[in-house]
């Protein structure tokens, strides 16, 4: 775990802010985050479903500050990574917590006095059909399709009018498809159904993953947050280097002991059968990340222009997806979930 801040494209570094609360701060991007930022002797507080006491994390409902706005105060920095973090969910939810839970975010965070307020977005607010080499300026998708892509770009909104309006600082990060020792989405659930025989991907694996390493992350939303050239932005966050989806999972398929890379059919065949096991899943009141959103996440066709982020922050990856799915297998063995 880094003890350093890193060095921003003119060699300034990001002042050590006292302390950071951090809404999400037991999932996997908040866990990260708190603990890079302890390690730099920040006091670092935050809110979850569920508390943690080592880790000094109050139980609380996002769309319910009340219950959990006074342990933000005093807070320097705000970091609101809590969302609805699933291809699966119906509309209500995502407007719900996605979108009205930003604003209570920012409430407290205005309440609490911070300095600035670091939001995740993340990719997804761009859609499935972006062009190649989106950037921040592209339009983010609406829509029928891809609820949670939609939700995030509406989240962005709520965050950019209270920058606006004056009412406090914000920066706006969208992450590309985060990875490493702790990632459920992009490593357990994946391994899960490649064991299982499950893993199938659309068009013959040709659709485009944009894989970031979760230490890279880090440095991007430091920098992000820390550097007075971060205020009033959006700044995409991704490991400049796309690979096709096929690439990605065949180390899921090959941890899971199987031969060569996933299988895959045509994106028309996919699309029914998820949406027909969504609704299934729906009535069975059951979760399954396999719908019609992850079938056209897994068929996009482009990556993304990291200038910005680049020019104004000195964000510069350093992990490979070699080397990062290295790290990630010796992780998967430590815990057991691969021999």
């Amino acid at each position: 775990m880094s003890s350093h801040m890193p060095t921003g494209a003119d060699g300034q570094q990001p002042p050590v802010p006292k302390s950071v609360f951090i809404t999400g701060a037991n999932g996997f991007i908040g866990r990260a985050l708190a603990d890079r930022y302890a390690a730099l002797g920040c006091e670092v507080r935050g809110m979850d479903i569920e508390a943690s006491t080592r880790h000094n994390v109050m139980a609380g409902d996002l769309t319910r500050p009340d219950t959990w706005a006074k342990h933000a105060e005093g807070c320097e920095l705000f970091i609101n990574t809590a969302a609805i973090v699933s291809l699966a969910a119906d509309w209500q939810p995502y407007r719900n917590v996605t979108v009205f839970g930003t604003r209570c975010a920012l409430d407290v965070a205005i309440a609490a006095g911070a300095k600035r307020f670091l939001h995740f977005s993340s990719i997804c607010a761009l859609g499935y059909d972006y062009p190649n080499g989106a950037n921040e300026k592209t339009p983010i998708v609406i829509g029928e399709d891809y609820r949670y892509g939609v939700a995030k770009g509406a989240s962005e909104h709520v965050v950019l009018a209270a920058h606006a309006a004056g009412e406090m600082e914000c920066t706006i990060v969208r992450p590309g498809d985060v990875y490493g020792p702790g990632s459920r989405a992009w490593l357990i659930e994946p391994l899960k159904m490649a064991k299982a025989g499950q893993l199938v991907l659309p068009d013959k694996g040709e659709g485009i993953f944009t894989p970031i390493y979760i230490d890279d992350l880090l440095d991007g939303v430091m920098l992000a947050a820390g550097l007075p050239e971060g205020r009033g932005q959006i700044f995409i966050l991704w490991g400049n280097q796309s690979v096709p989806c096929s690439r990605f999972f065949g180390y899921h398929w090959r941890w899971a002991k199987r031969q060569g890379n996933p299988p895959t059919v045509p994106l028309f065949v996919a699309l029914r059968l998820t949406k027909a096991l969504w609704l299934l899943n729906q009535l069975l009141k059951r979760t399954n990340e396999a719908t019609p959103d992850t079938m056209l996440m897994f068929s996009r066709k482009g990556h993304f222009n990291s200038d910005k982020a680049r020019t104004m922050l000195g964000f510069s990856p350093k992990v490979n997806l070699e080397e990062g799915m290295q790290i990630s297998e010796r992780w998967l063995r430590e815990i057991g979930e691969i021999e």
